[in-house]
């Protein structure tokens, strides 16, 4: 069975202190919950104080928001994968639609970066989704099917596998709008055919594919229930360690 992964993506919020403080609740709220796979993503500066405070948090892991592809070297206001695996690091977030919209990265540059990830021992969380535009023009399945052959050219199976795919309807991240259960899950299923048609049936059927886009408590359990999704990437209700904490009790709850 896939373990469920829950990721906090914190985006441009929380100072070092702030962090401190959803720490201070957060593990609180959480418990004893294994069940579930959790990811905290802070900002960069936030990073080195959100891992001292995990080190004695088992089961919480730590991920950074975007990472470049070289190793270390003349790249002004960068950060490379040696450097997050240094404050210990297990994940990145890589492709996410502000990064496509707003910095320009293409598939060709993500690609890049996930196969330096995986170079560097970190699991890439690959972001990938449609614009509204794009849906209401019936190109979902081909923007997803172009999108992981661009961002995942060159990987191996075994590096598949310990990919996490996210789905993140552009139109739904951030604007309260979600996609129902049904899309989500049609999107899902799609992803993971075409990952067996690339990559094999056995690693399909073990990568896991998150759904993320106005995530919140109340409708977790719903999306979670869905055959092929396997967690959710949590923007802005992550910010909220009482909520956040909700969010994987639900998932947890839907195991049983």
């Amino acid at each position: 069975m896939r373990k469920k992964i829950i990721a906090a993506n914190w985006k441009m919020n929380m100072t070092i202190g702030e962090t401190e403080a959803f720490f201070g609740t957060f593990l609180r709220e959480l418990g004893d919950e294994r069940k579930v796979e959790v990811v905290i993503v802070p900002p960069f500066l936030a990073i080195a104080k959100a891992s001292e405070l995990l080190r004695s948090a088992q089961g919480v892991k730590l991920g950074a928001q975007n990472m470049h592809w070289e190793k270390p070297g003349a790249f002004t206001g960068e950060v490379c994968a040696a450097m997050l695996r240094d404050v210990f690091c297990n994940y990145v977030v890589l492709g996410h639609s502000e990064r496509r919209t707003y910095f320009g990265e293409t598939d060709a540059i993500v690609n890049k970066k996930v196969l330096a990830a995986h170079a560097n021992t970190l699991r890439p969380i690959l972001c990938i989704g449609e614009t509204l535009a794009e849906r209401d023009g019936g190109l979902v399945e081909k923007v997803l099917d172009t999108q992981i052959r661009g961002s995942m050219a060159g990987l191996t199976a075994e590096q598949v596998e310990e990919t996490v795919i996210a789905y993140e309807p552009v139109w739904a991240i951030g604007t309260g709008r979600t996609a129902t259960p049904q899309q989500a899950q049609d999107a899902h299923a799609f992803i993971r055919k075409t990952v067996a048609e690339i990559w094999g049936q056995a690693a399909a059927d073990k990568v896991r594919i998150q759904y993320g886009g106005s995530v919140k408590p109340a409708n977790t359990a719903e999306l979670m229930s869905q055959p092929d999704i396997d967690g959710a990437l949590v923007g802005g209700a992550s910010l909220d360690p009482r909520g956040f904490a909700e969010i994987v009790h639900n998932t947890a709850r839907v195991l049983g």
